[in-house]
C-alpha cells in the first residue's frame, strides 16, 4: 500500500508537471502578440521613435507580472498580461502627462528621460494599486454603476480603433484624426487591405481553426499577406514595419532614473500631476482585476482573492516600472487557455514568462519585421470585441419601444452616453473622473432613498398587553397619539432630515409618542445622531417622548447612540429591547394622562371587573362567593404549559404574561401580557384540552379565580347566570379577535 501510494503520488506530479508546462507555453504564446499591440498603444501618444519602446514595455510587462506575481504566491492558474482598458488610460495619461506640457519641457527631448517619466507612471500606479488592495477599498469600486462602466467600454473601444486609423491607412508619420481628410493622398489601400484581412482572420478564423487562437491566426495571416504582396512587387505601396527594437535585456535600467527624476526639485509639480493621472489607472486598472477575478473564478473552480491579488499586481506593476514595462492584470482569454491546457498551479505562470522571454530574446528580428498595420488590425477587433453588447441592446429596444420601465432604461441610457462622450471630448482621466462622481452621485442617491420602511399608530396596532375594556378604549380613541417607524438601512446625513421631517410630522400635536424601531438599522453617523437628539428635544417640549426599540441588536449602532450623547439625552427609561415593550411603555404614558383617577397598579375590586357588566349586583354576588382570591409573587407560574386544570382567572392586580417553549432552543417567548380587569384562561374551560401556555406574574399579581367545579356548579344552578357569563367571555374574545384583524390589516397593508 505504501508503495502504491508513493507511485500514485509520484504520477500525480508528473501530470500536473506536463500540464503546466503545457498551460504556460500556450498561454506565453497566446500572450505575445497581445503585449506587442498593447505595449504599441500605450507609447503611441510619443512618436513614431517611441513605437519599438512600447513593444518592448509590452511584453517585458508580461513577463515581470507574471513572474512577481508567481513569487508573491499568486491565484494557481492565473496568467497576467497587459490589459485593453488599462494600456487606453495608459495612453491618455502618456499623452495628457508626458507628451504635453510641463512633462515634455522637463524631459528637453531626451528619450531617457522620457521613458523614466512614462514609467514613474506605471510606478505610482502600481503602489497606489497595492494601496487599494492592502486598505480593502477595492468593495468600494465594485459598486460603481454598470451604465458608468458600459460608458467607459465603449469609449475605450472607440479610442482603440480611432487610435490605429493611421496605422491602417498606411501613414508614414502620426496623423491626427482630424487631419486624415486633408492627407487622403497619403492613403495606402494595399495597407488598409492587409489590416482589414487581418481583422478578418482574427474575426472569423476561429470557425475554421478553432485550436489555433485568434491573435495568432490574425498575425501569421496578416504578415503572410504582406510579404505576399511585397514580394509580388508592391512593397512601396505597404506600409511600414515595426523597425529595430531596444536591447530587451531583462534589467531594471529605469530605477536609478526615478531615484534622479525625485531628487530634482523643480520636477515635483511635474511628478504631483503624472501621480494624479496614476491614481486614476490605478482605480481602473483594480476595477479589471476585480470584475476579471469573478469570471476567472467560475472557469478555475477556485475562489481568488480580490483585495490580495490587487497587492500582488500593483507590486508587480511596480516591478514591471522598474524594468521597463507597461502596467499588467489578469488576462481571462489566457488564463482559460492555460486552464485548459492542463496549467493547474503558479508554475504554469513561470513557464509562459519564460517562454515570452525566449521570444523577447531569439526572436527580436522576427518581431521587429511585424508589419504595422496587422498590430493595428488585431488592435481595432480588440476594439470591436470590447463594445458593450448590452448598450446596443438598451439603445434598439427604446427605438422600437419595447422598453417596460422606460424612464430607468433610458437614464442607464444617459449615464452611458454621458461618461462615453467625456471620454471622447476629453480623455480617459477626465473620464474616470466623471464615472467616479456619478457613481458617488447614484451611491448618494440610492441610499438617501427614505429610511422610513413602514408607519403605524397605536389606536390600531397595540402592544400585546391586554388591558381593561375601558381602558382599552380610551387607547383606541386617542391611541394615534403613539406613531411607531419601522425605520431599515443607514441613518446618515442623506435620510437623517428626511426622518426627522416625518417624525416630526405626526407628532404636530401635544404629548405624543415617537416609537423609532432600530431592528433593520445597519448603520448611524454623527448626523443621524443629531437629528435623533434634535428629534428628542423638540417632542419634549410638547409633552412628548421619543423611545427606541432593537437599538442595541446592533454593536456598532448602540455603540455610536452611546458615544455621540443619543442614549444620554434621551435616558435609560427610552430604550427598548423590542418594539412591543416600547408600545407597551407609551400605552401606560398615554393611560396615566386621559384617565388620571385610574390607578394602574391598585387592587381592582371584584364588582368592577368587566366580565360581571352584563350581571345585577345580586349575580355578581352569586359568583363572588364562587371566587377564590390568590395572590401570587413576581416571577411565580400561575398555569403550567401542558397542565389539564380548567380554572378562570380573573386579575385584580398586577401583570402576568403567556409564554410559550420554543422548539428546539432553550427559554420562552413572550406572546402575551394580561394586566387588571382582563381575563384569561377561558380557552381551556371552553375547549376542554390541556393549557397551550405558561402563564408567569412579571409582578406581585392577585386573581379571582373560578375553578372548573365552581363553574360547573354555576351552570347547574344558575344557568341564567352562566350564559350571562359565557356571553361576557365570548364578547371578550371578540374584541381580541377584532383588534388582531386590524393590526394584521395594518401590518400587511
Amino acid at each position: 500500500m505504501p508503495t502504491e501510494s508513493v507511485a500514485g503520488s509520484a504520477l500525480t506530479r508528473r501530470s500536473s508537471l506536463k500540464g503546466d508546462i503545457s498551460g504556460g507555453i500556450t498561454a506565453g504564446v497566446l500572450t505575445i502578440p497581445v503585449s506587442i499591440g498593447y505595449g504599441l498603444l500605450a507609447l503611441q501618444p510619443l512618436g513614431e521613435g517611441y513605437l519599438s519602446y512600447g513593444i518592448v514595455a509590452g511584453l517585458m510587462s508580461a513577463i515581470v507580472v507574471l513572474l512577481a506575481c508567481a513569487l508573491l504566491g499568486g491565484s494557481a492558474g492565473l496568467i497576467y498580461t497587459p490589459r485593453s482598458v488599462v494600456t487606453l488610460v495608459m495612453a491618455a495619461v502618456v499623452l495628457e502627462g508626458v507628451a504635453r506640457g510641463p512633462a515634455a519641457i522637463a524631459a528637453h527631448g531626451d528619450v531617457g528621460r522620457t521613458l523614466s517619466l512614462v514609467f514613474f507612471v506605471v510606478l505610482m500606479a502600481g503602489l497606489f494599486q497595492a494601496l487599494v488592495g492592502a486598505v480593502r477599498i477595492g468593495r468600494l469600486i465594485r459598486y460603481i454603476p454598470s451604465p458608468v462602466m458600459s460608458g467607459f467600454q465603449n469609449a475605450a473601444a472607440v479610442l482603440i480603433m480611432l487610435s490605429q486609423v493611421d496605422a491602417l491607412l498606411g501613414f508614414r508619420r502620426r496623423v491626427p484624426l482630424s487631419a486624415v481628410a486633408a492627407n487622403l493622398s497619403a492613403v495606402q489601400p494595399l495597407t488598409l487591405a492587409v489590416g482589414i484581412v487581418t481583422c478578418l482572420a482574427m474575426w472569423y478564423g476561429p470557425r475554421f481553426a478553432k485550436s489555433v487562437p485568434p491573435a495568432l491566426l490574425g498575425l501569421f495571416i496578416g504578415t503572410g499577406a504582406y510579404y505576399a504582396l511585397s514580394a509580388a512587387g508592391y512593397r512601396a505601396s505597404l506600409g511600414p514595419i515595426i523597425g529595430p527594437l531596444p536591447s530587451t535585456l531583462p534589467v531594471p535600467r529605469y530605477l536609478p532614473g526615478f531615484g534622479s527624476l525625485l531628487v530634482e526639485r523643480e520636477l515635483w509639480p511635474v511628478l504631483l500631476t503624472l501621480s494624479v493621472g496614476a491614481l486614476g489607472l490605478a482605480l481602473v486598472s483594480s476595477l479589471d482585476v476585480l470584475l476579471c477575478a469573478r469570471v476567472i473564478d467560475g472557469v478555475t473552480g477556485e475562489r481568488s482573492s480580490g483585495p490580495h491579488e490587487l497587492v500582488r499586481i500593483g507590486l508587480g506593476n511596480v516591478a514591471a516600472a522598474c524594468f521597463g514595462g507597461i502596467p499588467s492584470g489578469m488576462n481571462l482569454g489566457a488564463s482559460s487557455a492555460n486552464h485548459r491546457a492542463g496549467g493547474r498551479t503558479r508554475l504554469a505562470a513561470v513557464v509562459a514568462a519564460a517562454v515570452i522571454l525566449l521570444a523577447v530574446l531569439l526572436l527580436r528580428p522576427a518581431i521587429a519585421a511585424l508589419p504595422r498595420a496587422v498590430v493595428a488590425g488585431m488592435l481595432v477587433v480588440v476594439g470591436l470585441q470590447l463594445f458593450d453588447r448590452s448598450s446596443f441592446q438598451l439603445v434598439t429596444q427604446a427605438i422600437g419601444g419595447e422598453l417596460l420601465h422606460w424612464r430607468v432604461m433610458v437614464l442607464d441610457l444617459l449615464v452611458v452616453i454621458l461618461v462615453a462622450g467625456t471620454i471622447l471630448v476629453f480623455d480617459p482621466v477626465v473620464g474616470v473622473g466623471m464615472g467616479v462622481a456619478l457613481a458617488v452621485l447614484f451611491f448618494l442617491i440610492r441610499m438617501s432613498k427614505s429610511v422610513v420602511r413602514r408607519t403605524y399608530h397605536g389606536d390600531v396596532v397595540r402592544s400585546r398587553k391586554a388591558r381593561d375594556p375601558k381602558l382599552m378604549e380610551l387607547l383606541g380613541a386617542h391611541g394615534r397619539q403613539i406613531v411607531v417607524f419601522e425605520l431599515e438601512g443607514p441613518i446618515f446625513f442623506g435620510t437623517a432630515e428626511d426622518l426627522a421631517t416625518r417624525a416630526e410630522d405626526p407628532a404636530a400635536g401635544n404629548g405624543c409618542c415617537v416609537v423609532l424601531d432600530f431592528k433593520r438599522v445597519n448603520e448611524l453617523d454623527s448626523t443621524g445622531a443629531r437629528i435623533l437628539v434634535q428629534i428628542n428635544d423638540r417632542l419634549k417640549k410638547r409633552g412628548g417622548c421619543l423611545l427606541l426599540s432593537h437599538a442595541h441588536d446592533n454593536a456598532l449602532v448602540s455603540a455610536v447612540l452611546r458615544d455621540l450623547g443619543v442614549t444620554g439625552s434621551l435616558g435609560a427609561h427610552a430604550s427598548f429591547s423590542d418594539t412591543d415593550a416600547a408600545l407597551e411603555f407609551a400605552e401606560d404614558r398615554l393611560l396615566l394622562a386621559h384617565a388620571p383617577g385610574h390607578a394602574l397598579d391598585a387592587e381592582m375590586p371584584v364588582d368592577r371587573l368587566s366580565v360581571f357588566d352584563g350581571l345585577s349586583e345580586e349575580e355578581v354576588a352569586i359568583v363572588r362567593a364562587l371566587l377564590v382570591r390568590r395572590a401570587y409573587a413576581k416571577n411565580e407560574t400561575l398555569i403550567q404549559e401542558g397542565s389539564r386544570d380548567r380554572d378562570l382567572f380573573l386579575m385584580a392586580r398586577g401583570v402576568a404574561s403567556v409564554k410559550v417553549g420554543r422548539p428546539g432552543q432553550s427559554g420562552q417567548r413572550r406572546l402575551a401580557s394580561f394586566s387588571s380587569g382582563t381575563v384569561f384562561g377561558e380557552v381551556a374551560l371552553l375547549d376542554q384540552q390541556p393549557r397551550s401556555a405558561t402563564v408567569t406574574a412579571d409582578e406581585d399579581v392577585v386573581c379571582y379565580v373560578l375553578s372548573e367545579d365552581a363553574f360547573r356548579a354555576l351552570v347547574r344552578d344558575h344557568h341564567a347566570i352562566a350564559i350571562k357569563l359565557l356571553t361576557s367571555l365570548g364578547s371578550e374574545l371578540s374584541r381580541r379577535l377584532r383588534r388582531a384583524n386590524a393590526m394584521i390589516s395594518e401590518l400587511e397593508g
